[in-house]
């Protein structure tokens, strides 16, 4: 794919290819962000449990997570612009199919295949930017306008998910369809076509994509269950899970096309990204899951007070692509991502004071700390992972950071609805015990992020 910059600016059309795979990127995000507001609505009307419910989400995250690997070789082998449009039709059907289930399983169906068409969509979206942009100020700077934008995506889609859930939680599926056509509009015509086709080098590690996608689902299954089943079958679930990654491993080491070159998990920076991407958004995600069903089904409010209370998170829109690409500038990645690991962690300990007539004042703190967090991780995390790899393997390394990120919010949820799900019913005491999966998590991150050292330089 031809560049679109020069070495000093960005052109107009540079600024424009990046706006459509911001829209997609924002649409990833604000999709799964709305789904969480949307939950108790849900599990209202198809009757779920809370077990059940948080399948919904899983389902989504795990699919998108197994097959992004996939994904990422797929953009490098058959071309960047065709799998993000062609995948984006898909993405577009099956949320809309969403939108009609009358039974859980439907719907959870639905967001499986969506989230499979989110795994090649997304790698091969982030990967055009890096294989468009030159290494240097200017991809950072378009990698950390990206990101800020699925940072204010996720966020904002919370409000978005509050107001047309307030309507009917159906619409929560047919807006990204909406939405979907413009960008796929957008995308015909502004991302140039693939004008070279890589040389052939090996097919594609299906049986990789399957065992991975397998041991992750049985993974977040062990941790779901494990409240409501024996202690031997939640071994025996975690030990299958655990031979699925040790059968995956042998895989990729004696196949000719490998899912993931394993000599590329000997970046130490990248395992520290990874690592740290599992833990932000698994904590994120499982936070989310809290205080929605806290504040709907503990005090009662509505979709739209729950979207309005929590719509100060999304200050990261704002955040991400103006202080942090100045933060990252005078501090390097490292600082940065400790500061916000930091502030986490603060943001989580600070709900857990958490009670039945709580005031809004004294949610907000936790509220905008966790914001500014967000803002202040999610870009230099993403400019850790894919930078210094070599341009043949940047889908490649868009989609390990893919599957941490989606891994982390299956496996982050689902140790939060094992410990509500323990507790039998949803009381402040519940919450409480279930919020210190976060903090964990945001502690965890602030050990990982800690000894990183970098330089102070314009890449960070």
């Amino acid at each position: 794919m031809s560049s679109t910059v020069t070495p000093e600016r960005l052109t107009g059309r540079a600024w424009a290819v990046l706006f459509v795979l911001c829209g997609a990127i924002f649409l990833e995000g604000i999709d799964v962000s709305m789904m969480g507001v949307a939950l108790p609505s849900i599990r209202a009307d198809l009757g779920l449990t809370t077990g059940e419910l948080q399948w919904i989400v899983s389902a989504y995250a795990l699919s998108y997570g197994g097959f992004v690997l996939l994904g990422g070789r797929a953009a490098d082998l058959l071309g960047r612009r065709r799998m993000f449009v062609g995948w984006l039709v898909v993405f577009l059907l099956f949320s809309g199919l969403g939108g009609f289930a009358t039974e859980g399983w439907i719907l959870i169906l639905a967001r499986f295949v969506t989230g499979v068409a989110a795994a090649f969509l997304t790698p091969a979206g982030l990967s055009i930017i890096t294989t468009t942009y030159p290494e240097g100020p200017q991809r950072t700077k378009a990698l950390l306008v990206y990101a800020g934008t699925a940072a204010g995506g996720f966020s904002l889609g919370m409000v978005t998910g509050g107001l047309l859930t307030a309507i009917d939680w159906r619409w929560v599926f047919f807006a990204p369809v909406i939405v979907s056509a413009v960008i796929l509009a957008g995308a015909l015509v502004l991302i140039p076509r693939d004008t070279e086709r890589p040389a052939a080098r090996g097919g594609f590690d299906i049986p990789g994509a399957l065992t991975l996608t397998g041991a992750m689902l049985l993974l977040v299954a062990t941790v779901v269950r494990a409240p409501d089943v024996p202690a031997g079958q939640t071994a025996v679930t975690a030990a299958a899970g655990l031979l699925l990654l040790v059968i995956f491993v042998t895989i990729e080491r004696r196949t000719s096309a490998p899912l993931i070159r394993l000599g590329l998990l000997r970046n130490a920076a990248l395992i520290r990204a990874n690592t740290g991407a599992i833990l932000l958004v698994g904590s994120f995600v499982g936070f989310q899951f809290v205080a929605v069903l806290y504040l709907q089904e503990l005090r009662g409010w509505s979709e739209l007070e729950t979207g309005l209370a929590l719509m100060v998170i999304g200050i990261d829109a704002i955040l991400a692509p103006t202080l942090t690409p100045w933060l990252v500038t005078r501090f390097g990645n490292a600082r940065v991502v400790f500061g916000g690991f930091v502030l986490a962690g603060i943001a989580y300990a600070a709900f857990l004071p958490l009670d039945v007539d709580w005031a809004y004042p004294a949610m907000l703190p936790a509220f905008l700390l966790l914001g500014l967090a967000f803002a202040l991780t999610y870009g230099p995390l993403t400019i850790a992972a894919t930078d210094r790899v070599a341009e043949d393997e940047q889908g490649l390394a868009s989609g390990v950071l893919t599957t941490s990120f989606q891994f982390g919010s299956a496996l982050g949820l689902a140790a939060v609805a094992a410990v509500l799900s323990g507790a039998g019913e949803l009381t402040t005491d519940a919450f409480r015990n279930g919020l210190l999966v976060p903090l964990v998590a945001a502690t965890l991150g602030i050990l990982v992020a800690f000894p990183v050292r970098e330089r102070v330089d314009a890449k960070g």
